[in-house]
């Protein structure tokens, strides 16, 4: 997946052999210790100057150097989940009673990572590894600076409907601005950079993948949590802490992922020279083309006209590839309200649950979430990467079976579907469901990093998700048509149906890679002959 040819130094066949084949401890995930006498030697190349001899093969991953990489990502994830929440409390002020403009905001953000999906996805596979996270980052900071000076405005200053309408629009320009920064530095970091880093260490990747996803879920919980206790006191001081927040870490943020770019040789991309049409072959192919018949002639010319358009064979590229199943059935997940996200958390508070009990619950169910980063990898270690994305969604099934069950046997008993009864039994099962749900997250992501090539890794992932985007369009859409808490059965339904089509299309996939779907029982074996 890494080239083997950079700056002109080439990898051996006794380099290619030689792998690590356990880490050292949690810390420390490939350690000298663990490497053999010729990989000892392959360490840090730190001055990372053009025009170095720069050597490839498994780098030290050392433990500052693992820090460093943890800390940029989390002040990436940290300030984009702040945001995110921050922007509905600051609407929701500017805004009052009027539920369209989040609405615009939301669908706005989305759409705008859904329509740059192809080249930012070929930036992402092409560009200067540093210079794509440099941009994001610097991208990421100014559109959230840009944004709470606009809301500060807003919030402060009587204006007058065409004013307000004006700065609303630059406020969505910037939060698309926004968005698209910080999906590329998630997706240049989480299944790029990690990919090339422990390359050749598949426990250091799985252990790795874990901790990102960790750091993940924790913003997710304390981000919005934060920001909501300050905009409670203040929402002027929600604006300030946003802002200062921002500020604060971009240069810690830029210094850490510049250092681990100078540490780890093999992120420098080398130089892949196309190699032209030799003249016979050219030549030939016109020869073959005169002697078709002009329909054959005609389907070839539109088949070459739809790979020049980019999402086309982008898309092509996607669900043809054999990591397309996992990857899409992940984004298949996005399309539910079975979450603890603004459909359901305003279902339970509809349902006689208190906002202190809605908290206790999600808080419950984040920890939930958080315990799926450590299960997931040990579980991985003892039956497979594969066979742990099964039983994940299984789990989550399971447990969705038992919450919508439980959900539509006492709205059949004659309950109030807004009744603490169905209300509570189904926030049970959604918050043990995420168990599962994490888990094939984690699983899913493996298999693409394992399997997509090292020059498409942006573009698929791009792909995954902008499909991602849309099913989560799609969910809106659900609680849009169906608005009420007392029609809620309906999304519920239907997100039921998207997991069981997930688990039903990657239990295909499982079983077309190993050509079984369960192992047998010892019991039910056939025999050998004696």
């Amino acid at each position: 997946m890494v080239d083997a040819n950079v700056h002109g130094t080439q990898l051996t066949a006794k380099d290619r052999s030689v792998r690590p084949t356990e880490s050292a401890g949690d810390d420390n995930l490939l350690s000298p210790a663990v490497l053999g006498r010729d990989e000892t030697s392959i360490v840090e190349n730190v001055s990372g100057l053009p025009g170095d001899n720069i050597p490839v093969g498994p780098v030290n991953i050392s433990k500052s150097l693992t820090i460093r990489l943890y800390t940029s990502h989390f002040l990436s994830t940290w300030n984009a989940r702040l945001f995110e929440a921050a922007a509905v409390y600051f609407l929701a002020s500017i805004f009052p009673d009027n539920l369209l403009p989040i609405s615009v905001y939301a669908l706005t953000r989305n759409a705008a990572a859904i329509a740059l999906t192809v080249p930012v996805g070929k930036w992402i596979d092409r560009a200067n590894r540093l210079t794509i996270v440099r941009s994001s980052i610097v991208g990421q900071r100014v559109a959230v600076a840009a944004s709470c000076g606009l809301f500060w405005v807003m919030l402060a200053r009587p204006l007058s409907t065409a004013a307000l309408d004006g700065l609303f629009a630059a406020v969505v320009i910037l939060a698309c601005v926004e968005k698209i920064s910080a999906g590329v530095n998630l997706v240049s970091v989480e299944r790029d950079w990690v990919v090339v880093i422990t390359e050749g260490n598949e426990p250091a990747r799985r252990m790795m993948n874990a901790r990102m996803r960790r750091i993940d879920l924790f913003c997710k919980l304390l981000g919005p949590l934060t920001i909501a206790l300050i905009a409670a006191a203040s929402v002027p001081a929600a604006v300030y802490s946003t802002l200062g927040t921002n500020v604060a870490s971009v240069l810690v943020e830029y210094l850490c992922i510049e250092t681990v770019f100078r540490r780890v040789p093999t992120l420098r991309r080398s130089a892949r020279p196309s190699t032209p049409q030799p003249p016979e072959a050219a030549t030939h192919q016109e020869e073959q083309s005169r002697r078709q018949s002009p329909y054959t002639a005609f389907r070839q010319r539109l088949r070459r006209m739809a790979s020049q358009i980019p999402m086309i064979s982008s898309l092509r590229l996607y669900f043809g590839h054999p990591a397309f199943i996992p990857s899409f059935s992940l984004s298949l997940l996005y399309l539910t309200v079975l979450s603890f996200s603004g459909q359901m958390l305003t279902y339970l508070l509809a349902s006689n649950i208190n906002l202190w009990q809605v908290g206790i619950i999600r808080g419950v169910s984040t920890l939930f979430e958080l315990s799926a980063t450590w299960i997931a990898p040990r579980l991985t270690k003892r039956i497979g990467v594969i066979r742990t994305g099964l039983w994940s969604i299984s789990w989550q099934m399971t447990w969705l079976t038992g919450g919508v069950t439980w959900l539509f046997y006492h709205y059949g008993r004659g309950y109030p579907l807004t009744d603490i009864m169905p209300a509570a039994g189904l926030a049970v099962a959604v918050a043990f469901s995420r168990i599962g749900l994490w888990g094939f997250d984690l699983s899913a992501q493996n298999i693409v990093q394992d399997e997509v090539q090292g020059d498409r890794r942006g573009i698929f992932s791009t792909i995954e998700t902008s499909f991602q985007n849309v099913f989560d369009m799609l969910a809106w859409a659900l609680t849009i048509i169906w608005s009420k808490p007392g029609s809620f059965q309906w999304p519920v339904l239907i997100s039921f149906a998207a997991v069981y089509i997930a688990g039903g299309l990657y239990a295909s996939f499982l079983r077309r890679r190993r050509g079984h779907f369960l192992h047998a029982p010892s019991c039910l074996a056939p025999k050998a002959d004696v």
